[in-house]
C-alpha cells in the first residue's frame, strides 16, 4: 500500500502527518511504529491523521512513536493545523482525544508558521515534594533543576516516567527560572527518550512555575481578568505559554504559542 505522507516539525518536536478526511487509511501499531523509526522509516516522535469531523472543522488522532494511540500533543496539534490549512481549511475548530480545541494561524510565511492552539483547562495539579503532577491533556511531571544543560534527563526521566504515582505513566519535564524565561527538557513516554519539544510538558511547566513561585513571567489584563504568560526554551525552539490562574489552583483559558513547520512530502509504500 503506497501512501502520501508530509512531515511537520514545531520547535523540534517531529511528526508524520496523513490526510485521512476520506477515511480509507487503517494503520496498525507495527506500521505506525516503522514510519516513525528514524532508522527504518521516516523517523518521527509521533504520528498524526487529519480526518473528519460531525461536529467540528477536522478531527486529531495522534499515535505515539511506538505505535498506539496516544493523548494529547501540544506541539503535533499546532503542526496539524498548519497542515489544515496547507489543505485548504480555513477555520481551526477541532475535536481531540482530549475534547475541543481551536486555533490561530498567526504568521505564514511559505512553510513556517506560527501557531496559536487553546489547550484544555487544567485542575488544580498535585504537589509533591520533587515536584508536580498535572494533566494538560497529558499526564505531566514538573520538576526543577540547577544546571539543566548537563542534567541526565534520558536517565531521570526513564526512572520518574514509570514512578509509582503515575500508573499509566508520565511524561517528565525538567525546569530551570531564568530572568526572563524557563528552560525546558522533556522526556517523553512513547517516545522514551527525550524530545526537543513537548507542547503539552511546556504547558504543564508554565503552569506549575506559577503555582512554584518562579516570576519570570509576565503580566496583561484582559476584560479585567490578570493574564500570565510564560515564554519557555526548549532545545529546539521557543515557545509561549499564557492563561488565566484561578484562586483554586486552576487554570483556564490556556493557549499554547510557537513554530510550525513543513519540512517534506513523499511518497512511501507501506511495510
Amino acid at each position: 500500500m503506497k501512501l502520501h505522507v508530509y512531515k511537520y516539525q514545531g520547535a523540534g518536536n517531529d511528526f508524520v502527518i496523513i490526510d485521512n478526511r476520506q477515511g480509507v487509511v487503517t494503520l496498525t501499531p507495527e506500521q505506525v511504529h516503522w514510519l516513525c523509526d528514524r532508522r527504518f522509516g521516516i523517523g518521527a516522535d509521533g504520528l498524526m491523521t487529519l480526518c473528519a469531523s460531525d461536529s467540528a472543522d477536522f478531527e486529531m488522532h495522534y499515535y505515539n512513536a511506538d505505535g498506539p494511540e496516544g493523548t494529547m500533543c501540544g506541539n503535533g496539534g499546532r503542526c496539524l493545523v498548519a497542515f489544515a490549512a496547507r489543505m485548504g481549511i480555513t477555520h481551526f475548530d477541532f475535536q481531540a482525544c482530549d475534547g475541543p480545541h481551536r486555533a490561530a494561524l498567526l504568521e505564514q510565511h511559505g512553510d513556517c508558521s506560527i501557531v496559536r492552539l487553546k489547550m484544555r483547562d487544567v485542575e488544580p495539579p498535585v504537589r509533591y515534594p520533587d515536584g508536580w503532577h498535572l494533566e494538560t491533556g497529558s499526564t505531566h511531571f514538573v520538576q526543577w533543576v540547577k544546571d539543566l544543560a548537563s542534567f541526565p534527563v534520558d536517565v531521570e526521566g526513564k526512572r520518574l516516567r514509570w514512578d509509582a504515582r503515575f500508573p499509566r505513566g508520565a511524561n517528565v519535564n525538567f525546569v530551570e527560572p531564568f530572568a526572563d524565561h524557563l528552560a525546558i527538557r522533556t522526556y517523553e513516554r512513547g517516545v522514551e527518550a527525550e524530545t526537543w519539544a513537548c507542547g503539552t510538558g511546556a504547558t504543564a511547566a508554565a503552569l506549575a512555575s506559577y503555582l512554584h513561585g518562579e516570576k519570570c513571567f509576565t503580566r496583561s489584563i484582559e476584560n479585567g481578568r490578570e493574564r500570565i504568560k510564560f515564554a519557555l526554551r526548549a532545545p529546539g525552539g521557543n515557545l509561549a505559554v499564557d492563561f488565566i490562574a484561578e484562586k483554586d489552583g486552576s487554570f483556564h483559558d490556556v493557549w499554547l504559542t510557537g513554530p510550525a513547520t513543513r519540512v517534506f512530502e513523499t511518497d512511501i509504500e507501506l511495510c
